[in-house]
């Protein structure tokens, strides 16, 4: 039998105290430190999540998001809760740079730090509202803050010993290939998003929220996080220490997208709900430009975009080279003789469909005629190919490389590249139709 929740003989007013000592008891904290000082650590940023997220939870059950009494420091902990959850991702990063092995990190280590510096000030500006509103609302303010020993940082100088080898002590090249085609399949996704230069903010406003937004952001979190989910389980479970580095540093492009996009998923959900202008009730609105006092909108704009975005973009076409790499290195290689197709040999269609099969799973694969190679993948090469094919008066041809593509283009050639015998289409078998 279900237990059933009943109603607490405590009062509102006492319960939004005990729920909101722990929040409030951070906020005290942060307010001891002059603007040159910084408290901020992961534990901090911790805290502030779990006790702003338990707060928000209970406000909303209250009914405080219509309430006009309430609804300014409901958002002021919906502040705190997104702000601290970008901050406790962005200082991950920069814990984790010397890990992993970027190339030409500089840059993107100097933006990060300003990153992390707009956030904290945010919190920092956020603080004084958060009790000044505590105060209106009759709430006790906690005596006395945490010890700054509560929020130690997580960097010391000693490492445990290296003891545990992170060879899997098995074939993993099935696991490999799978993941570096997911990793190219996913750059894809990023490609048309990619900008090589520092967006203005009227170019900005107009990406977000129309083209660049909470749903899109969260949609390529979960599918990098679903990648490095799986690299984690079936590749390597170890550490970044040691091992095969190609493998590490490919982790390292995904891991760290992942980590931006998290930043730049909570920077946009509160941007759109909190501070974009999307209604015209006059409490909502005033709320809004209260918050906007707090956390710049144009500046956390920028920080979305040309941080967020350029080196989610920059990290994933930065690693397609290295995927590229480890897939060729782990696929199972083969060889198959097909037919050329009837009548009008490797013309733009079926070289077209030839070339989307061999881009599908990323690994090599040639087209050999007579001795002569050509790269599968580019239509151009096929088209050279059958050149050739037309002047030799060549009928049958070798495919080598990837063995995964060699299995679709067996299927294509077996249905004469779905094409009747005057070029025109045909229905495609049921294992191609992603080439539609």
């Amino acid at each position: 039998m279900a237990d059933k929740q009943t109603a607490c003989p405590i009062t509102f007013k006492e319960k939004v105290r005990i729920y909101s000592h722990d929040f409030l008891k951070a906020c005290v904290y942060i307010a001891r430190f002059d603007q040159d000082e910084n408290p901020f650590t992961k534990k901090l940023y911790s805290r502030l999540r779990a006790g702003s997220h338990l707060l928000e939870d209970f406000l909303d059950l209250h009914g405080a998001k219509n309430n006009r009494d309430w609804f300014y420091y409901r958002e002021l902990t919906s502040l705190v809760y997104h702000i601290s959850i970008s901050c406790y991702s962005q200082r991950h990063i920069a814990n984790r740079i010397p890990f992993y092995d970027l190339p030409d990190s500089a840059d993107f280590e100097n933006e990060g730090q300003k990153t992390l510096d707009f956030l904290n000030n945010a919190l920092r500006k956020a603080v004084p509202a958060v009790l000044e509103e505590a105060r209106r609302l009759n709430i006790r303010i906690p005596e006395g803050g945490y010890d700054q020993i509560n929020f130690p940082g997580v960097i010391s100088g000693e490492m445990l010993d290296y003891d545990i080898d992170d060879d899997a002590g098995h074939d993993q090249r099935k696991h490999i290939v799978k993941i570096a085609s997911e990793f190219l399949n996913i750059a894809k996704l990023f490609a048309p998003f990619t900008f090589y230069e520092v967006q203005p903010l009227a170019a900005i406003r107009e990406m977000v929220p129309a083209k660049v937004n909470e749903v899109e952001i969260r949609g390529f979190e979960m599918v990098v996080h679903n990648l490095q989910s799986s690299f984690d389980s079936y590749v390597i479970q170890g550490g970044f220490r040691y091992g095969n580095r190609k493998l590490k540093q490919l982790r390292a492009h995904f891991s760290v997208v992942l980590h931006i996009l998290e930043v730049q998923g909570r920077l946009l959900h509160f941007y759109e709900r909190h501070l974009n202008e999307v209604g015209t009730i006059q409490t909502y609105r005033e709320v809004r430009r209260g918050l906007g006092t707090i956390v710049d909108p144009d500046e956390l704009l920028d920080r979305t975009i040309n941080y967020g975005l350029f080196y989610a973009c920059h990290f994933m076409s930065c690693g397609r080279r290295l995927a590229k790499e480890v897939l060729n290195e782990n696929i199972e290689r083969g060889s198959i003789t097909v037919g050329i197709p009837e009548t009008r040999g490797f013309h733009s269609r079926p070289s077209l469909m030839v070339a989307k099969i061999v881009q599908n799973y990323g690994g090599e694969v040639e087209l050999v005629v007579n001795g002569d190679r050509f790269d599968a993948s580019s239509v151009l090469d096929i088209q050279w190919a059958g050149g050739k094919i037309q002047k030799e008066e060549v009928t049958r041809v070798i495919f080598e490389g990837d063995t995964r593509a060699l299995a679709d283009i067996e299927i294509l050639a077996s249905v004469n590249y779905a094409e009747d015998s005057m070029g025109k289409g045909l229905a495609l078998p049921r294992e191609l139709k992603y080439l539609k």
